[in-house]
């Protein structure tokens, strides 16, 4: 993955949140994962884990513009602030299952700090 492409992907993972993007359904048993997994980084601050599977709809395989795609993750992250101090986000996510807005914030925080440490950004 290149920076361009991890600047895409950040974008997409933030657009599941404000509802632009629908995550496929899981089988119950890796939404019991995905529960614990964000229960434990939470309680420990841990970080996303090291090879975490990722939804289809979330992977970037494609050539992006970095230009392009950093405008567009800071523009989602604007829209993110925005529901969130709304508190219109999504009470549920595919994988992490039971949400609020702060636990949006950390999961998306956690997130997208995994990509730029990453890459040194």
């Amino acid at each position: 993955m290149s920076v361009s492409q991890m600047l895409r992907h950040c974008d997409f993972v933030l657009q599941v949140a404000l509802g632009k993007i629908e995550l496929s359904k899981i089988n119950i048993l890796f939404e019991a994962i995905g529960v614990i997994t964000k229960i434990e980084m939470q309680i420990f601050n841990n970080g996303i884990p090291r090879n975490m599977p990722t939804f289809q709809k979330l992977i970037v395989n494609f050539e992006c513009d970095f230009d392009e795609s950093k405008t567009n993750l800071l523009n989602t992250l604007r829209d993110f602030r925005t529901a969130s101090e709304n508190k219109d986000l999504p009470d549920r996510h595919r994988l992490f299952g039971k949400m609020t807005e702060k636990d949006w914030g950390f999961l998306e925080y956690k997130h997208l700090d995994h990509h730029l440490k990453q890459f040194n950004v």
